[in-house]
């Protein structure tokens, strides 16, 4: 009987979860941000490991914040939770437990989960060592606890062996050829999304989001037709930049990243919309795909 169950991957923002599944499946399929709170909501990415199929579950950064957007994210972050067979905890090597010990606090369900020690490539091993050493008096939470290092010395086997212990014998809940339950329509959002916060600096690229408007695949190439929808008119000129400048490269950054992942020619052609509060207005955020149901 092979296994098969999800896993959800969480962790403080920025810790290192989307950059870790693109690696694991092997393609850029996860938005990646340097910035924190990038990913907004749960998405499945599939990793096939020998006979087993594991669903993994990537995650918003789990954080405090008053405004609904954020409220949103940390509640699409511990529904994961809830609903998995095995949590995948990054802790940035660097980090202070805390982090940690706010996530044992939410997991209330107390799913079983393992310990990912990430970002671990700019320290010593001496240092890895003593963090780990720091966590054992946490040792009877966690089922084991993994230093990973995804540029150099972790293969995905030393994170997948472990994984597979821990899922129930199950048929595949999947196709075992499909990488993500994700539409291709979700994913172009992201893309241009996270092109929008690698070219915009500050905070706009929080107050920012993505409508696809159009996709209409002919022979040659993909006609692809989105909105970027910002808060205020300064947002506006800023995304648009001077002599379109900004919004130039917005597009050519998603439309390789798009190209890259379909293997065809892409004419992605954006267009930016002013839709004041919408991070705080709930029928503003359902428009944008965000159902807020707390």
């Amino acid at each position: 009987m092979t296994k098969c169950g999800y896993v959800s991957v969480v962790g403080r923002p920025n810790a290192g979860k989307s950059s870790l599944l693109n690696w694991l499946v092997g393609e850029k399929i996860a938005m990646v941000s340097h910035k924190a709170n990038a990913t907004r909501k749960r998405s499945n990415i599939i990793v096939m490991h020998e006979d087993d199929q594991i669903v993994f579950v990537d995650t918003p950064g789990i954080h405090e914040t008053e405004k609904l957007i954020n409220k949103f994210m940390l509640d699409e972050a511990l529904k994961a939770m809830g609903d998995c067979d095995l949590i995948l905890f990054l802790a940035p090597v660097t980090d202070k437990l805390t982090h940690y010990e706010d996530f044992l606090v939410k997991n209330k369900k107390n799913v079983q989960h393992t310990l990912l020690l990430t970002k671990i490539d700019n320290v010593s091993n001496e240092e890895v060592l003593a963090k780990m050493k720091e966590y054992e008096i946490h040792a009877d939470k966690y089922q084991s606890i993994i230093p990973v290092s995804i540029k150099k010395a972790t293969t995905h086997a030393d994170i997948l062996d472990d994984v597979v212990k821990h899922l129930p014998e199950h048929p595949y809940l999947f196709d075992p050829e499909i990488m993500t339950t994700e539409h291709m329509r979700d994913i172009f959002k992201e893309f241009i999304r996270e092109s929008i916060f690698e070219n915009i600096s500050d905070e706009i690229p929080y107050e920012t989001d993505v409508l696809i408007n159009k996709v209409e695949e002919k022979s040659k190439l993909d006609v692809i037709k989105a909105t970027i929808i910002v808060q205020k008119g300064t947002q506006k000129g800023m995304i648009i930049g001077k002599n379109a400048d900004a919004i130039k490269r917005i597009g050519r950054d998603a439309r390789l990243k798009i190209e890259k992942l379909t293997g065809r020619k892409c004419f992605l052609e954006l267009f930016v919309s002013i839709k004041k509060g919408w991070t705080k207005d709930r029928q503003g955020l359902k428009d944008l795909g965000y159902d807020v149901t707390f």
